[in-house]
C-alpha cells in the first residue's frame, strides 16, 4: 500500500517536472528575444521608448537591407539604400512590401544589425518587427522604422572604428498562415513556440 502511494506521488512529481520543462521551453525563445531587445545582444537593436538625446557633431551611415523567405510570396525592399545621420538624432526610414499572390498572406519580420557589436548602441523607438502583417492580393504597404544611434558608440574602444551600420529585416510567412497553406516546413525560423496544430503539421 505504501509502495503504491509512493509510486503515485513519484508520478505526480514527474508530471510536474515535465510540465515545467515544457513551459520553460515554450518561454525560452520569447524571453531570449526580450533579452536581446533590452540589451542589444547578438546584433539585436535595443527597443524602447527612450528619447533620442539630440544630435551630436559626429555622424554615421546606416544602410538598409531586406530579405524575403521563399515561402512568402511577397516582394520586400527598403525605400532608401542608406542615410547619413548625426549620432543622437532620431531618423525615420521606410520599407515596402507587395503581396504577389492571389490570396491574403500574413508575414512576420525579424531583424538585426551588423556589425553585431553595435547592437546595444542602435535604438529603435518604433518598428514593424515581430508583428503579424496581412496583405490582401496585390496589396502594397509601407513599413516605417524610427531609430537613433547612441553617441556613446564612438566612446567605446570596441566600436569607435565603426563608420556604417546595416539594419536588416527578413520577412517570413507567419506560422499560422503557413500551416493553413500546408507550407509550414518551408516557413523558416520564427519567434515563439508552435501551437499543437502547427507542431503536428510540421511533424507530418
Amino acid at each position: 500500500m505504501v509502495s503504491g502511494r509512493r509510486n503515485i506521488i513519484a508520478g505526480w512529481v514527474l508530471a510536474a517536472v515535465i510540465a515545467g520543462m515544457v513551459g520553460m521551453s515554450f518561454a525560452a525563445i520569447p524571453l531570449y528575444r526580450l533579452f536581446c531587445a533590452a540589451t542589444g545582444y547578438d546584433g539585436t537593436p535595443k527597443i524602447g521608448l527612450a528619447a533620442a538625446p539630440g544630435a551630436s557633431g559626429q555622424t554615421i551611415r546606416v544602410r538598409f537591407n531586406a530579405d524575403t523567405n521563399p515561402a512568402l510570396p511577397w516582394t520586400f525592399a527598403p525605400d532608401q539604400l542608406d542615410v547619413k545621420l548625426k549620432l543622437g538624432d532620431e531618423q525615420v526610414a521606410f520599407y515596402h512590401a507587395v503581396n504577389q499572390s492571389a490570396e491574403p498572406v500574413t508575414g512576420m519580420a525579424l531583424y538585426n544589425v551588423t556589425p553585431d557589436k553595435v547592437g546595444k548602441y542602435f535604438h529603435k523607438t518604433a518598428c514593424f518587427c515581430f508583428n503579424k502583417q496581412t496583405l490582401a492580393p496585390n496589396q502594397s504597404m509601407e513599413f516605417p522604422v524610427s531609430f537613433w544611434v547612441d553617441p556613446a558608440i564612438h566612446d567605446d574602444p570596441n566600436t569607435s572604428d565603426v563608420k556604417a551600420i546595416t539594419l536588416s529585416y527578413t520577412f517570413f510567412r507567419s506560422l499560422d498562415d503557413a500551416a493553413k497553406a500546408g507550407a509550414l516546413s518551408k516557413a523558416g525560423p520564427h519567434v515563439g513556440p508552435l501551437s499543437a496544430a502547427e507542431a503536428k503539421l510540421k511533424a507530418n
